[in-house]
C-alpha cells in the first residue's frame, strides 16, 4: 500500500475529530483514563501552524498525529534537549494492523534532522504495558513513569496522571 505523509488542513477537521472520537471510544473499553474530547480551536492552531499530520492510503486518512518542537509540563528538565515530540497518534480502524507507528516513526527521524532536533518523543498517559511494548518495537526506548507536577493547561487526561516516556535517539549521519 501507498502511504503518503502530509501535513492536514482545515478541510481534514471533522474527520480528524471522528478519528479522535474512535480512538477515545476504544481507550474507554480499556483503560480508565482516555482522551477528553479536544478543543476544536487547539486543533485549528495545530493546522494553523503545520503541526498536524496525516498519513494518507487509499485517498482516506488512515492515521493522524500532532507535533511540537516543546513540551516543558511533560518533559520538564528534559525539554531544553532539541527534540520533536509527537502528540495524540489516531488510526483510522480501516487501516489498523498495517504498522503505522513504523511509518510515523521513519518520518519523524528525517523531519527531526531537518529540523536540527536529537530527540523524537512521545507520551502516553498511564502503565500500559502492550503499549509500551509495541512503542520499544518501534524503535523508542522507554525512559519510565513520571508523575506529572504542572498539568494546567494540557488536555483533561493529564491532570493528576502518570505518563510513560518515549525516546528515540536520532542519528543524524
Amino acid at each position: 500500500m501507498n502511504f503518503q505523509i502530509q501535513n492536514s488542513n482545515i478541510d481534514d477537521i471533522d474527520e480528524i475529530f471522528r478519528l479522535y472520537k474512535i480512538a477515545t471510544d476504544f481507550q474507554k473499553t480499556r483503560f480508565t483514563n482516555h482522551w477528553p474530547e479536544f478543543d476544536r480551536k487547539l486543533i485549528e492552531t495545530e493546522i494553523s501552524e503545520n503541526r498536524q499530520w496525516k498519513i494518507i492510503a487509499d485517498e482516506k486518512i488512515a492515521c493522524l498525529w500532532a507535533t511540537s518542537f516543546d513540551d516543558p509540563q511533560i518533559w520538564e528538565e528534559r525539554n531544553e534537549d532539541p527534540s520533536v515530540y509527537i502528540h495524540r497518534i489516531a488510526t483510522n480502524p480501516d487501516f489498523r494492523g498495517q504498522n503505522l507507528v513504523e511509518q510515523i516513526v521513519k518520518w519523524a527521524k528525517v523531519f527531526a534532522i531537518e529540523n536540527q532536533k536529537q530527540f523524537v518523543r512521545m507520551d502516553t498517559v498511564g502503565d500500559n504495558p502492550g503499549l509500551i511494548n509495541h512503542y520499544i518495537k518501534c524503535g523508542f526506548d522507554f525512559l519510565g513513569l513520571l508523575k506529572l507536577k504542572n498539568t494546567e493547561g494540557l488536555p483533561a487526561h493529564y491532570n493528576n496522571a502518570t505518563v510513560s516516556l518515549f525516546q528515540l535517539k536520532v542519528n543524524s549521519k
